[in-house]
C-alpha cells in the first residue's frame, strides 16, 4: 500500500522500526518493555513488523567490565558478540508477553551488496514475516570489518525497508523530530514534513547522539530518510518515546514524503 502520509501508517501493512543504543542500552533498557508493547499493537492488529536495534555493543559493554565504547575493532566484536545475545533474550522475555517470537537475522553491508546474499536475506526475511515472527535484525558486528560495515543503523533500516518493499520506515531515537539546527541551540524549530526534493536548505546538524554508544545523529538520519523514501517508503523520524503514536500514525516527528513505487513482487520461496 501507499502510505503518503503519517496518518498512514496507523494502516500500513509492513513497517521497519529502527531504534538506536542509547535508548534501550544502560539506563534506558527499561524502554524495551514499551517498545515492545508498541509493535505489539501493530502487530496484533495484522501489521508486519520488523525491528532493526542497535545496541548489541552498548549491551555487552558491562559484561566486558568496559565505562567507553571500545574504539579497535576486535574488542567491539567480543562485545557485541556478548551483547546480542543478552539483547535477543530481553527482546524475547518482553515479546513473550504477548506470545510473540522474535527472529534474530544479523546481517553485513557485503550480504546486501552481493546478489545471492541479497536473494537469500530476502529470501528469509519474506518466510519469517509469513510465518508472523517478529524479525529482529542488527548489523553482524561481531564479524563485519570496517571495509564492509553498514556505517550505522540507520542505513541498515533503509536498506531493509527497501529490501523487503515495506510500506514505511520509523527512525527512533532520543529527539522527538528533526529540528533546523540541534536542539539544544536556541532557534531551534522542529520540522513537521520533508517533501520531495527538499535539499533541507539552512538546515544544521550536530554531532552523533548519546556520547559513549551510539553512532549515528541527525544526519545519518537524513541520509537513510531520503534513501528509503526514494525507494517508495513513506520515513518518520521521531524519538522512542513516540513509537505507539507514530504506530498510531498520531502527529508527531518529522515525516519523508515518499516517491512513488511500482507494487512489489513477494520473493520466490
Amino acid at each position: 500500500m501507499t502510505v503518503a502520509d503519517r496518518s498512514d501508517l496507523a494502516s500500513a501493512r509492513r513497517v521497519v522500526v529502527k531504534v538506536g543504543s542509547s535508548s534501550i542500552s544502560g539506563d534506558n533498557a527499561g524502554q524495551i518493555a514499551p517498545l515492545v508493547d508498541a509493535l505489539a499493537a501493530a502487530h496484533g492488529r495484522g501489521a508486519e513488523i520488523v525491528l532493526v536495534s542497535s545496541g548489541a555493543i552498548a549491551t555487552g559493554m558491562p559484561y566486558l567490565a568496559l565505562t567507553n565504547r571500545p574504539v579497535d575493532l576486535a574488542t567491539q566484536q567480543a562485545a557485541a558478540a556478548v551483547g546480542q545475545n543478552v539483547l535477543i533474550y530481553r527482546y524475547q522475555v518482553s515479546l513473550d508477553r504477548y506470545d510473540i517470537v522474535a527472529g534474530q537475522v544479523l546481517l553485513t553491508a557485503g550480504d546486501l551488496e552481493n546478489d545471492a546474499h541479497r536473494s537469500n536475506a530476502q529470501r528469509a526475511m519474506e518466510r519469517l514475516l509469513a510465518l508472523r515472527i517478529l524479525p529482529i535484525v542488527n548489523e553482524n558486528d561481531t564479524v563485519a570489518t570496517h571495509e564492509i560495515r553498514f556505517g550505522d543503523n540507520d542505513r541498515l533500516a533503509a536498506l531493509v525497508s527497501i529490501l523487503i518493499h515495506a510500506d514505511a520506515l520509523v527512525l527512533l531515537s532520543d529527539v522527538d523530530a528533526l529540528y533546523t539546527k540541534p536542539p539544544a541551540e536556541a532557534g531551534a524549530e522542529p520540522i513537521s514534513r520533508v517533501e520531495r526534493g527538499d535539499a533541507l536548505t539552512g538546515v544544521t546538524f550536530g554531532g552523533a547522539g548519546a556520547v559513549g554508544v551510539g553512532t549515528g545523529g541527525a544526519s545519518t538520519k537524513v541520509s537513510a530518510a531520503r534513501l528509503a523514501a526514494d525507494a517508495g517508503a513513506g520515513v518518520l523520524i521521531t524519538s522512542t518515546d513516540n513509537v505507539a503514536r507514530a504506530l498510531n500514525g498520531e502527529a508527531v516527528g518529522t515525516w519523508f514524503v515518499p516517491a512513488e513505487r511500482v507494487e512489489r513482487t513477494p520473493a520466490a520461496g
